[in-house]
């Protein structure tokens, strides 16, 4: 797909993370489109990067489909085809966005 999942994954240690407003409205937005009233989860990716002196801006993200067994959480779906288009895309716009984490809700 990409060469670019082929990057060297460093840990990093951060002193000061700061989380952008939109991400934060993005994660809600997901939520209430999809799982609102609901046990079930929903699952997405966090861009962003570190400058100087430790300090880490996650300044976007994007949902990834993500399903789960009602019966068993052991069970799971994670569509990392849609995931690595997403991230190729994503870095079109801005690459110096790198992935910094992921976020999850649920029950």
């Amino acid at each position: 797909m990409s060469d670019i999942f082929l990057e060297k994954v460093e840990y990093v240690e951060t002193k000061n993370v700061v989380v952008h407003p939109t991400v934060l409205l993005s994660i809600v937005d997901h939520y209430n489109r999809v799982a609102a009233g609901t046990d079930r989860r929903v699952v997405g990716c966090l861009l962003g990067k570190y400058t100087d002196n430790n300090h880490l801006d996650v300044t976007n993200c994007y949902a990834v489909p993500f399903e789960e067994d009602p019966h068993d959480s052991q069970i799971w779906f994670f569509d990392h085809v849609y995931h690595e288009q997403m991230f190729d895309m994503m870095r079109k716009i801005n690459y110096t966005e790198v992935i910094v984490g992921w976020y999850s809700t649920g029950p």
